[in-house]
């Protein structure tokens, strides 16, 4: 057999070697799921459609404005310009790592003209040397193969691949966080819109009644006790005006944030108009976890954490590299490529660790103990998840009550204001009624508004907690079944 058929042979024997990985098979740890969410009435489950696109939630609120700022941010937000940069990162990595699979093959060209010397070390004493000055060409064609003999390459690929994933759901977890960031922002806007306006109604109204108070006193039918009461009560309602004021500054300057923009540059007009919040299907908490990116995140965490560890497993068993090289040398361009200026070369290097001082097993229990911190991140943010959803769930269905309370006090609060100012216009109570009325009607009529910013955000909450849309705004979506989560 030729020495050359040989080096093959036993190239081809070593790639046979080549077996299962070491370390552990990733498989997901169990996490305990309860069959269902414990709603309170009027809740209903409903299933949701876990293969449709959940991206567009916001469009279920018929906001137009609210579309166009999440379109907006989509584009322009910076957090989701480098959440985009990072998942290309790690898909870039996985290109790299999966290139190891493969031979690594290069091509190589040397041309020189060179003088060796005569006082060179002898190779042989009985031939003397002489100084020689000549031109040498090289042309060569070289190969590079790992075995990955202890499936070192394989579990990089799949951690690589775990970390790819990862780094896409990271990507859908940040647009959720986004789009419900800056749906909470935009509501919390519009019910200062909303509280704003209840409170300026409620200083012409003072002030008209200050007016009254004020004509009756210089007639002399009260007395300035009256007057003094009425214009304290207008004051404090002013500065109610400036503290609303700043708070909707404060959520237009995270608007403007959010959507890329400078905040000094950025402006929202009031805006009155009535929203109410969607039908929400909550579901069942195995599709919940399905459906949360931040979920999927720590899940696939988890994935490329395991295989870290056969990565460093594979650090005790031999590293073998096939390195075989053609070509061709010459001292004349002419010949070249000639039969005799041929050359070639197969060979095998293996490199075996014997003795390290335990660094190879400290780098494993590392590897180990990322992994078993992965599985608790997992678990933390499964447990996160439930909360969240029963939170959203509670949450709502007691707002829907207390939303419901509030306009039926509010409705109250007008009846005794109007009684309260004609028992004063007849005489038959003191202005201190009066006054009080004022403020228990702006009190209901403010908290009713607060509330109803409330069940807008906790609506938000609640989609981000399910993981986002439910059905695909593209196409006709079923009509929610009566008494969902979120209806009455």
């Amino acid at each position: 057999m030729r020495p050359w058929h040989r080096g093959v042979g036993m190239a081809a024997a070593l790639a046979l070697l080549a077996g299962c990985a070491v370390g552990p098979d990733y498989r997901a740890p169990p996490v305990e799921v309860p069959a269902s969410w414990q709603p309170e009435q009027p809740w209903r489950q409903a299933a949701p459609d876990d293969a449709a696109d959940k991206g567009r939630w916001w469009q279920r609120f018929g906001d137009p404005q609210l579309d166009a700022l999440q379109q907006k941010a989509l584009a322009n937000n910076q957090t989701l310009a480098l959440a985009s940069a990072r998942l290309a990162q790690a898909r870039a990595t996985l290109d790299a790592s999966g290139a190891a699979r493969y031979p690594q093959i290069g091509l190589g060209t040397r041309a020189s003209r060179l003088k060796i010397s005569a006082n060179r070390p002898l190779t042989n004493y009985n031939a003397s040397n002489f100084s020689t000055v000549q031109n040498d060409f090289a042309l060569s064609l070289t190969a590079s193969y790992e075995i990955d003999f202890a499936g070192r390459v394989q579990r990089l690929v799949e951690g690589a691949t775990a970390s790819a994933e990862q780094s896409a759901a990271d990507l859908e977890n940040i647009r959720l966080l986004l789009t419900a960031d800056l749906a909470t922002a935009y509501f919390n806007l519009r019910a200062s819109d909303i509280e704003l306006d209840v409170v300026q109604r409620a200083i012409a109204l003072q002030r008209r009644a200050l007016e009254l108070v004020t004509a009756r006193h210089d007639l002399g039918a009260v007395s300035g006790l009256d007057v003094a009461q009425q214009q304290a009560l207008l004051e404090t309602t002013l500065t109610q005006v400036d503290l609303l004021r700043r708070q909707r500054a404060q959520y237009e300057h995270a608007i403007a944030t959010l959507t890329g923009t400078p905040a000094p540059l950025f402006a929202l007009a009031p805006d009155l108009r009535p929203v109410t919040p969607p039908a929400i299907p909550v579901g069942v908490p195995s599709e919940t976890l399905q459906r949360r990116p931040d979920v999927a995140s720590a899940e696939r965490a988890m994935a490329a954490a395991n295989a870290q560890i056969g990565v460093a497993t594979a650090a005790f068993y031999p590293s073998i590299t096939l390195a075989p090289t053609v070509g061709v040398d010459s001292r004349m361009i002419e010949t070249l490529f000639d039969a005799p200026s041929l050359l070639w070369s197969v060979g095998v290097s293996l490199a075996q660790p014997l003795y390290d001082g335990g660094r190879i097993r400290a780098n494993v229990n590392f590897a180990q103990g990322g992994y078993e911190a992965t599985v608790a991140n997992y678990r933390r943010v499964v447990l996160t998840a439930m909360q969240e959803v029963e939170d959203g769930i509670s949450g709502l269905a007691a707002l829907d009550r207390a939303t419901t309370q509030a306009q039926s006090a509010v409705a109250a609060a007008r009846r005794v204001f109007d009684m309260a100012t004609a028992r004063y216009e007849g005489g038959a109570s003191t202005y201190l009624d009066v006054i009080t009325a004022q403020q228990s009607l702006l009190t209901a009529e403010r908290q009713a508004t607060q509330l109803l910013g409330q069940r807008l955000v906790t609506s938000v909450f609640l989609v981000k907690a399910l993981g986002g849309d439910w059905c695909d705004l593209r196409t006709s979506c079923p009509a929610p079944p009566n008494r969902v989560a979120g209806t009455r």
